[in-house]
């Protein structure tokens, strides 16, 4: 049987998050690790934006991460992922758009010369408050994790382990605590394994 294909890159918060829902979703893909410095041919030829993740199907391409959530809970959403709110995708939203336009001026200040690092780094925090009252509960909304969380969580420990002593003095407890318990989690563990480069000879490995 051949299952998509899925071109990855293991550090990638888009791609963290596409490996989440298609784990979740128990739907096996075959899984092409990417080197971003040095990207596959193959993956050029198929990936619209050149960027990961890449899923590809039968009859299309999905090039968009969240696109790729959809598509796996679409067809099994075991944990009820997708039961949330409206307020889920204006969370997600905002995590696409300020907070990770925040997160780069800060984790990549050497791109951004006329940036102000702080003021981003500032800016982000605005996010990362707005998050911490909402985590009242163990996840956002409520006791159990929905898309909105397993969407925003990679961004969010990419943006704490940029300093991670700084991130604790935040005053995000509820971030914080929110943060660990994902990181010690088993489906974060699998979702991290770690990969060789795929090449066009190499064997076929299955996700997950």
């Amino acid at each position: 049987m051949d299952h998509p294909i899925l071109y990855s890159f293991r550090r990638c918060p888009y791609a963290i998050r596409a490996r989440l829902a298609i784990l979740v979703a128990d739907q096996t893909v075959n899984l092409r690790e990417i080197v971003l410095r040095d990207k596959a041919e193959e993956f050029l030829k198929t990936s619209p934006s050149g960027t990961v993740p890449c899923l590809k199907l039968p009859d299309r391409v999905l090039d968009e991460s969240l696109d790729i959530m959809a598509w796996a809970l679409a067809r099994n959403d075991p944990e009820n992922w997708l039961q949330m709110p409206p307020e889920g995708y204006q969370l997600i939203a905002e995590c696409d758009g300020p907070f990770k336009h925040a997160l780069d001026r800060t984790k990549y200040a050497s791109r951004y010369p006329d940036q102000d690092v702080g003021l981003n780094r500032s800016k982000a925090n605005e996010f990362l408050f707005k998050l911490n009252s909402q985590l009242s509960r163990p996840y956002l909304f409520g006791a159990s994790p929905r898309l909105a969380d397993m969407a925003i969580l990679p961004f969010v420990r990419q943006f704490a382990h940029i300093d991670y002593d700084v991130f604790l003095q935040s005053d995000v407890p509820n971030v914080v605590d929110w943060l660990e318990r994902f990181k010690a989690s088993t489906i974060f563990a699998r979702v991290m394994n770690k990969y060789k480069k795929w090449e066009p000879e190499a064997p076929v490995v299955h996700f997950p």
